[in-house]
């Protein structure tokens, strides 16, 4: 950030009174610009003993497969964002069941939140963001072409309690990956 959105006048980066962190200040008009993590936001969206995944159309990790799931927007609830990005993503309607994993990515600025849900039909096709989508049994999940980690440990726990017909609440912090574009 260069210049206050609001006066138009130089910002600059410091600690300002009351605060313990680094901040977007501007010079003129001295308001305080904060910057916070972004939400993504997604659905393990569910038919029988199978879920949805999208092979993605885009980068990062273009052409590896992924739950549906994108950045949240202003104006919408954690459960309308995870349904428009499922729409967005894989032309899939789905209700939402709870809420099901929630990975902190400090290192990017991200939480990820993930819910569970059921496909409501299987009418769904490849939105713009997607090459394909398709339904896949846990036999069939391309493990080795998942697109990032928190889809990874969600999809590995929903399996794994799926079998046990309870699920919980999965939360933790991810380190940097050791290959660069693994998130």
């Amino acid at each position: 950030m260069k210049y206050c959105p609001d006066c138009g006048g130089p910002i600059e980066l410091r600690i300002p009174d009351d605060d313990n962190r680094m901040r977007h200040i501007c010079t003129v008009c001295n308001t305080v610009h904060y910057q916070n993590p972004r939400l993504v936001i997604g659905t393990i969206p569910a038919w029988q003993d199978s879920v949805l995944l999208c092979r993605r159309a885009i980068e990062p990790q273009y052409g590896k497969w992924t739950l549906p799931g994108g950045f949240m927007e202003n104006g919408e609830s954690t459960a309308q964002a995870a349904m428009r990005e499922t729409l967005e993503e894989a032309s899939a309607r789905v209700a939402i069941v709870d809420l099901y994993s929630m990975y902190s990515l400090p290192y990017i600025d991200q939480v990820h939140l993930l819910f569970r849900a059921e496909l409501l039909d299987l009418d769904f096709a490849p939105g713009t963001e997607s090459l394909e989508v398709r339904l896949f049994t846990e036999a069939e999940i391309p493990w080795a072409e998942l697109a990032f980690r928190p889809v990874r440990y969600s999809l590995e726990h929903y399996f794994a309690e799926r079998k046990l017909g309870k699920f919980n609440l999965h939360m933790g912090e991810l380190a940097p990956a050791a290959a660069t574009t693994a998130i």
